[in-house]
């Protein structure tokens, strides 16, 4: 299947229209969004009471109302700056066919199995919607912990205990994950995909990891080996390794996030992930 694959768009206006252009143009089957959809914060943007029910979706609805049967399946996560709160509005339109919210979830196209998956570990920051603890009930120095900061939306799991292991662990037991996609927010650990702009900082003389990404997702895809894992969250972490792709065993892994103002759109085929391309539009 020929994919598109976009994240961390942050309500970024020139960048949804340019990739709704590109949809146009080359019609793909399928379009992965991989969370950070909405503009930064909970304030609305100019021209729009609310982001994704004034823009994004009638956006959608006119690019669905042109392609008509060529009209590419939509898979979509939110990411850590998106407020929970926003998540009924992806539910309603993934009910109502528009796209396909797949956050905790598993859908089937093709011979494809399609897994989606928010959260990522503790953040400097304080919305902690899609935040978890990773394998432990740790947080990196100068991080807060998912116990602390805000939400949105109560959080229907047990912010103390729960972690991002064993929620793929329940995601995937028994499976066979061989002809899987992953779409996930966070990056896996100690990668090139995970590599934030750390060097030299401190907090109470530590040295904080200029790796960020999730040891549960590092594991999980050594274990599992899903045929793709997409990630983003770490917008600079091309621009410091300029590595965008790269394998572990026979899984590829690929980061669609970009710290500049283009519109990054990778484009893969499913049975040839390692011809994958990366723009920049």
């Amino acid at each position: 299947m020929h994919c598109f694959f976009v994240t961390d768009l942050h309500g970024k206006i020139d960048r949804y229209h340019k990739l709704f252009n590109t949809i146009r143009a080359e019609l793909p089957e399928m379009v992965f969004f991989g969370g950070d959809l909405l503009p930064h914060g909970l304030k609305p943007m100019e021209g729009y009471d609310h982001f994704a029910t004034d823009f994004l979706f009638p956006e959608l609805l006119k690019l669905k109302n042109s392609l008509r049967e060529k009209y590419p399946a939509m898979m979509m996560i939110l990411g850590n700056d998106d407020a929970r709160s926003e998540e009924s509005y992806f539910q309603e339109q993934s009910n109502a066919g528009l796209i396909q919210y797949i956050n905790e979830s598993r859908v089937e196209i093709k011979d494809l199995d399609i897994f989606g998956y928010s959260f990522v570990p503790p953040t400097p920051f304080q919305l902690k919607d899609w935040e978890k603890y990773d394998v432990s009930r740790f947080a990196d120095p100068g991080c807060v912990h998912p116990t602390e900061g805000f939400r949105t939306v109560e959080p229907p799991h047990d912010t103390e205990y729960s972690t991002i292991q064993k929620d793929l662990e329940n995601l995937t037991e028994g499976k066979d994950l061989s002809r899987s996609v992953f779409l996930f927010h966070s990056p896996p650990y100690q990668t090139n995909l995970d590599r934030a702009a750390l060097d030299g900082r401190m907090v109470d003389h530590v040295p904080m990891d200029v790796h960020v990404g999730s040891i549960a997702i590092q594991r999980f895809i050594e274990k599992k080996q899903p045929l793709v894992t997409l990630h983003g969250h770490i917008h600079e972490s091309t621009r410091l390794t300029s590595i965008w792709k790269e394998t572990l065993g026979n899984t590829w892994m690929i980061n669609g996030a970009h710290d500049g103002p283009e519109l990054a759109l990778v484009s893969f085929d499913t049975e040839e992930p390692e011809k994958a391309t990366r723009r920049l539009i």
